[in-house]
């Protein structure tokens, strides 16, 4: 007899997916760096510092005790994580290596067939950047110069970071450490511990741990969701696996506009109900590139929260400001934010502010956002808040 599906209510459903994300309790506390990152899986990277880099600002969400020196210190002096690419470029928990050995070949061939890298070194300068790198320690792209051969378009790449890209890719190369954001290539073998090189698991146990781990950190999830996570296997692959797995159940889950999808979970998923804390209710600036905000569809369904990042928009065709950051508050999100930094003259600056529709912008909610930026201040290194902004209620129409 099929099992009845589990219908699970739209604030129970974000109760579980903040709780999974690290976002219910507190960010206070001793803070474990490494425990942190493991618990989410990966953490973005992003070069873009308005007020913090997103991965900065990914960790400070959940334990704001941190501060952006500890990172590198976990990835050049501990090594307890590595740099490679999920969905994008992300530090990762370095005992997560063995099981990402097949990324490694994924994206080798992947790479190796994109138009824009048929313009790298051949394998004799790719050796020669090895040689260079093996005898002169780790070494950025500034340490080379190749140049661009052709028009300068948008996005080309000298040949030398080309074939850089490409042995990182292809885990030839690993990151030894970043200097301003500014990465330094090192042979893999001087980065990764042997014992984690010399550990590969077969592919299938490789498949099949992606998916197991990616199911835990979701609650809940589809097919898609799955496949998206990690970005290291595809979506044939998590059908397959799927359709063998005795530890998932299928669930209801009702979206923010009352409707219901269907998705999976695993089987202990009535326990994680029972015990999955309420999230604190203290509000919390978040970044975009944030893992709850990330899944725009999937922030979309749970919270009725229609984001986008504009990053890359012109100036003209922009609803919101070059980097908003969501509020969440509780369960909910109440609002977004543009804030600028400026380190030189010591100030956070809130040049914007918008409450959702529906959300009253009461005294007690200004006194957590004002406790909040105060917090974010101290993050950039600032201790002067400037606020230019007048609550907005006129949403954007798009």
């Amino acid at each position: 007899m099929t099992q009845a599906p589990l219908e699970i209510r739209n604030r129970d459903a974000r109760r579980l997916w903040l709780h999974a994300q690290g976002l219910s309790a507190t960010p206070t506390g001793p803070l474990d760096l490494a425990a942190l990152i493991r618990g989410l899986g990966f953490v973005q990277l992003d070069s873009i510092r308005v007020v913090a880099r997103a991965h900065d600002h990914i960790i400070w969400s959940r334990n704001q005790n941190y501060r952006e020196p500890m990172l590198d210190q976990l990835m050049r002096k501990e090594r307890g994580v590595f740099e490679h690419f999920t969905h994008d470029a992300s530090v990762i928990p370095m005992e997560f290596y063995p099981n990402w050995r097949r990324q490694f070949r994924r994206l080798e061939e992947k790479v190796r067939g994109w138009e824009w890298h048929r313009g790298m070194v051949d394998a004799d300068g790719r050796a020669d950047i090895v040689r260079r790198i093996r005898e002169e320690g780790p070494l950025s792209t500034k340490a080379f110069d190749t140049k661009i051969k052709g028009p300068r378009e948008m996005w080309r790449r000298p040949p030398h970071k080309l074939a850089l890209d490409y042995m990182w890719y292809a885990g030839d190369l690993s990151t030894s450490h970043r200097e301003n954001f500014t990465k330094f290539y090192d042979l893999t073998e001087r980065v990764i511990p042997d014992h984690h090189r010399d550990d590969e698991p077969p592919e299938p146990d490789q498949v099949d741990w992606l998916c197991r781990e990616a199911m835990d950190r979701l609650a809940f999830a589809s097919e898609g969701d799955i496949q998206r996570f990690w970005g290291a296997v595809d979506l044939a692959e998590v059908k397959d696996w799927a359709a063998r797995q005795k530890r998932l159940v299928p669930v209801r889950i009702e979206c923010a506009d009352g409707t219901w999808i269907t998705a999976t979970a695993t089987s202990d998923i009535e326990n994680r109900l029972e015990t999955a804390p309420s999230p604190t209710s203290r509000l919390r600036i978040l970044s975009p590139f944030d893992p709850v905000i990330r899944d725009r569809n999937r922030l979309q369904r749970l919270f009725g929260f229609d984001y986008r990042i504009e990053i890359f928009v012109p100036a003209a065709k922009r609803l919101w400001g070059y980097y908003v950051y969501p509020l969440l508050e509780g369960d909910r999100m109440v609002g977004r934010i543009e804030v600028k930094a400026d380190r030189a003259a010591g100030t956070l600056t809130v040049e914007q502010l918008w409450a959702e529709p529906g959300v009253a912008w009461t005294s007690a909610r200004e006194a957590r956002l004002q406790g909040e930026l105060a917090r974010f201040a101290r993050l950039a290194g600032v201790d002067t808040v400037v606020r230019k902004d007048q609550l907005r209620l006129d949403f954007p129409s798009r």
